[in-house]
């Protein structure tokens, strides 16, 4: 299927086609279906999603909060968990966590296709990013475990409730807020200047909603050579996540560090939750 306005050029020759411009209405979308055609209306379900048995809104693991009862502090389950796994796995997770960057997140604004947040998510965990914010507005947020790769159990994903307080967060924090955009003022490069950075990530097909563009002062923008206009936001932020952590050391405060080296334990001491439970009883 060839999406009208996709940007093929004509060959050489050839008198340009012309393109005919339609407004759809809301939960369709225009395509022609095939080259020089007259675009269609095509009418899909509002919520049409992609869907497979792996995609769900089940990830608890990602979710704030620890996976062990109030009883135990993060020193105490390093203590006896710890002992249980591997040096070698040991070893593994605090040379993540040194990595590890409070200083950049990322915030998707109503994301549509599971695989694509999913794919977002994996580059975080790839990128030293520990936590990715989303704001789901229509749609619950879904992910899709043969995308994510199990990165799901090492990232923590904030759900916010509206844009207005996705932002409220943020800059509470000290983020600044930099959105997307094809004619933003920065290039990837100039992302990692910025002391305390979150991307804003919009909906594959309306961008970014005005309540979150509000609080973004500058906008990042893709150089590109092509007749593409556009990156998949999956790969626009790897791009970009890619140069905003270039040369930044791990920053987590020591706190921080050892909460994450004990959630990381947990996730991979088999039967971790009894072993605890058990460990309370003697």
């Amino acid at each position: 299927m060839l999406v009208q306005g996709s940007g093929n050029p004509p060959r050489p020759g050839s008198a340009p086609r012309p393109v005919r411009r339609l407004r759809p209405p809301a939960g369709s979308r225009s395509v022609a279906t095939s080259l020089g055609a007259a675009a269609q209306t095509v009418q899909y379900p509002t919520l049409m999603r992609r869907a497979s048995e792996e995609v769900g809104t089940d990830f608890a693991e990602s979710l704030p909060g620890e996976p062990w009862s109030a009883a135990w502090t993060a020193d105490k389950v390093i203590e006896t968990l710890g002992p249980l796994a591997s040096d070698e796995r040991n070893t593994r997770i605090q040379s993540v966590i040194e990595q590890r960057l409070e200083s950049v997140t990322v915030l998707l604004d109503a994301p549509h296709d599971p695989h694509n947040g999913s794919a977002v998510m994996r580059s975080c965990d790839a990128f030293g990013i520990p936590t990715v914010h989303v704001v789901a507005r229509v749609e619950s947020f879904m992910i899709a475990r043969r995308i994510t790769k199990g990165t799901e159990r090492w990232l923590e994903v904030h759900d916010h409730k509206t844009a207005e307080a996705a932002a409220a967060h943020l800059l509470a924090r000290g983020y600044e807020m930099v959105a997307t955009h094809p004619e933003g003022e920065l290039t990837p490069p100039d992302l990692a200047h910025i002391p305390r950075l979150a991307l804003l990530l919009g909906n594959e097909h309306d961008g970014i909603c005005e309540p979150l563009l509000r609080h973004a002062k500058r906008a990042v923008r893709i150089p590109m050579r092509g007749f593409v206009e556009s990156l998949n936001v999956s790969v626009a932020a790897a791009v970009l996540l890619s140069a905003a952590t270039q040369g930044r050391p791990g920053d987590l405060p020591l706190t921080e560090k050892r909460r994450l080296y004990a959630r990381a334990l947990f996730r991979s001491v088999p039967r971790a939750a009894e072993v605890l439970a058990a460990s309370l009883l003697r």
